[in-house]
């Protein structure tokens, strides 16, 4: 790759803007080629007025917030708190889920498992209260396998409707008062799901089109998918859906030359804008792609991280941009590599601006935040938070993130930076909440949300309407000043 050209070639990519109006629905060693170098409620303990968030209030429309790249323009956030301080509310859910709540206006939207009923559910809160709108349930069987629950993806909305996704298969629409618009099972019109773990990809809703990213096996796993012997039946897909009838408009099969759990992903698509050309990116199967959002041609490739194709390398983070450059985080300890905007057709090395330079720069399933030209990349098998710059992959700061406790649980949910701090959440339910600029990493904050009962929790932390919204296990926690 070429090394020597400014990166003031490089233009800065423009997100797509977000749908408006606001309210609605083994570590294994790695070989790099080798022209390539490693560069139940509480008391209101906190008011705000709505003449105060007029001017930086956002919606939280999708899992990853406003931009699509975990970051919101809201002000004036708490930074300390705990369960019971800077406490707006608390509500009781019927269980579990991996999914990232959304917020439009004055609603709440959240996916749930309940282990009891063995029941998926779809769920409506009340933004200025806590109070539960609504609680439809969705499906029987909550989970397959021990790690996640099939209440894994997050839900999305336009503002006029909301829609939930499964990884089962069930989708179901519904406006904001808890009317059914449409239901439907993808697998049932597309096949069963070829993935070894919990499908848990995130729908994207996006200009008018809702978006399903699946990546799969081409042969049957754990009884899931087309039987073995059978030429290649299960193909990964970009799917296009109506979302005010749920009617599919479009399908495209992405190839891979990824082999056996190495085409499986649990990435989301994203969107975003290089001059003037819109693209829905995807990650996994060894490449990344970007796609016309009008008919999913793909527009360009690159890849690959897994040049040996070892076969275990399921890839789990979403695609993320900035500065010029798209990430895709290669999986299990691997190195994050940053792909110039702008490409078409199958690229070249030389269109990988730069490869993070050792494997403290790496994520296996935090998708990393962009926010006021600097990435910030969890790295969940070390408890690290780096800022990275983005113009050449070097580390501005790094930092050892804190819980409370002797050893510190490790950290999957995605990042959340606003108001000049970032806040992560682990697997235990101990947020920490960490500065961002300078040269340093500053924790200042670490409040235990979680219960003693959780485990595994990956939520990441939502900001809206001037507060924080925290899903631990079976509770969410409404934080304001």
């Amino acid at each position: 790759m070429q090394t020597g050209r400014s990166f003031t070639e490089f233009p800065q990519l423009t997100l797509l803007p977000t749908c408006q109006p606001p309210a609605r629905r083994l570590s294994i060693a790695h070989t790099l080629p080798k022209n390539m170098k490693r560069i139940v409620a509480l008391p209101l303990v906190a008011c705000v007025s709505t003449l105060a968030l007029s001017a930086t209030a956002a919606n939280w429309s999708n899992w990853r917030g406003p931009n699509h790249n975990g970051t919101s323009p809201e002000k004036n956030l708490p930074t300390k708190f705990s369960r019971t301080e800077n406490v707006k509310w608390k509500a009781d859910l019927p269980g579990i889920s991996a999914a990232t709540p959304i917020v439009h206006g004055d609603h709440i939207f959240l996916s749930s498992a309940n282990e009891k009923s063995d029941t998926l559910h779809a769920i409506a809160v009340n933004r200025t209260n806590g109070k539960i709108l609504w609680n439809k349930k969705i499906a029987s069987t909550y989970r397959r396998d021990s790690r996640s629950t099939f209440a894994a993806p997050s839900p999305v909305t336009d503002g006029k409707i909301v829609i939930f996704h499964y990884g089962n298969g069930e989708v179901a629409a519904y406006d904001f008062s808890g009317k059914e618009v449409w239901a439907r099972n993808l697998q049932d019109k597309h096949g069963q799901f070829s993935i070894q773990w919990t499908p848990s990809s995130s729908p994207l809703l996006h200009e008018g089109t809702l978006y399903f990213q699946v990546l799969q096996r081409d042969v049957q796993v754990s009884f899931q998918g087309a039987r073995y012997g059978k030429p290649k039946d299960n193909k990964s897909y970009l799917l296009a859906v109506d979302p005010k009838s749920g009617k599919d408009r479009w399908k495209v099969y992405r190839s891979s030359e990824a082999v056996v759990e190495s085409r499986e992903a649990f990435s989301s698509p994203y969107p975003f804008v290089h001059k003037g050309r819109e693209e829905i990116v995807l990650v996994g199967g060894d490449d990344i792609t970007g796609h016309d959002p009008k008919n999913g041609k793909e527009l360009w490739r690159w890849g690959t991280w897994n040049p040996s194709r070892i076969g275990h390398w399921r890839l789990v983070p979403s695609p993320v941009s900035g500065g010029g450059v798209l990430l895709a985080c290669a999986p299990k300890g691997a190195p994050v590599y940053a792909v110039k905007a702008g490409g078409e057709a199958r690229l070249s090395d030389d269109s990988v601006a730069w490869i993070s330079p050792d494997r403290e720069i790496s994520s296996d399933v935090p998708t990393p935040a962009f926010y006021k030209g600097k990435f910030y990349v969890v790295n969940d098998r070390r408890g690290l938070l780096l800022c990275v710059n983005p113009r050449n992959g070097r580390v501005v700061w790094k930092g050892k993130m804190k819980g409370l406790g002797r050893i510190t649980s490790k950290f999957e949910a995605s990042p959340t930076v606003a108001d000049g701090h970032v806040y992560m959440m682990n697997h235990k339910g101990e947020v920490i909440v960490a500065k961002v600029g300078g040269d340093k990493f500053v924790q200042v904050h670490a409040a235990a949300m979680g219960r003693k009962d959780d485990l595994n929790l990956r939520s990441s932390v939502v900001v809206s309407q001037g507060n924080l919204f925290v899903r631990t296990g079976n509770e969410l926690f409404c934080i304001g000043k």
